[in-house]
């Protein structure tokens, strides 16, 4: 993701992902890397892809621990209710009802959603999450252009209460994450548009390694 010209990545998972073997992690550019919760589908690759970089990881505060154990220097700590001015915006730290690991078994705090109030338009990236009442406070931190949200169930939301969900924040134009990487999260494409098209909404599900303008 690209605002003000600063290149944004969320939880980096690429070389352990099977749907992502066509991406080259070297190639990548990123000037900040944002991570919701320590599970290894979310930082597999946060170590190297930082340091490749040069990004500044965005994260709670264990997580930003644990990155400067691995030898990363640029790292900012946040943590949930907390807001930050950054050179392309404002992000502000939702709660997340999730679990939260680190690669090595060690806490991983509390897992978090990111809001993004920027000049070029506002955004709510979930993170892992099940469907909670907390996100009836979202539309008050800003209106929302869109918002990518987990549909793939049996680890987070599915798609019905990914529909709750994008009720409760306000917004029309989802993006879906967490889906169909591991079998317990296979989902029916057309059967997940056609739900959220019934609803009023619009559900996007770019392919992997596309780009897409929202």
């Amino acid at each position: 993701m690209e605002i003000k010209g600063k290149k944004i990545m969320f939880d980096p998972f690429i070389r352990h992902n099977e749907l992502a073997k066509k991406i080259d992690i070297e190639a990548i550019k990123a000037d900040y890397i944002f991570v919701s919760h320590g599970h290894d589908d979310h930082t597999a690759d946060l170590v190297e892809v930082a340091k490749k970089t040069g990004a500044t990881v965005v994260s709670n505060f264990e997580i930003v621990s644990w990155a400067g154990k691995q030898g990363l220097e640029l790292l900012h700590p946040m943590n949930t209710g907390g807001k930050w001015k950054f050179d392309f915006g404002m992000v502000k730290c939702t709660v997340a009802q999730h679990s939260s690991s680190l690669p090595d078994g060690s806490y991983g705090g509390n897992p978090m959603g990111f809001i993004f109030i920027t000049d070029e338009g506002n955004f709510y990236y979930s993170g892992d999450t099940a469907l909670t009442y907390d996100m009836e406070l979202v539309p008050a931190a800003a209106k929302l252009d869109f918002a990518i949200l987990p549909i793939g169930d049996n680890f987070t939301m599915g798609v019905e209460d990914a529909i709750a969900a994008s009720e409760m924040i306000e917004c029309s134009k989802i993006i879906g994450v967490h889906y169909d990487t591991f079998g317990y999260i296979k989902i029916n494409h057309e059967s997940a548009k056609a739900q959220f098209t019934d609803a009023g909404l619009e559900l996007l599900l770019p392919d992997i390694g596309s780009t897409i303008e929202v």
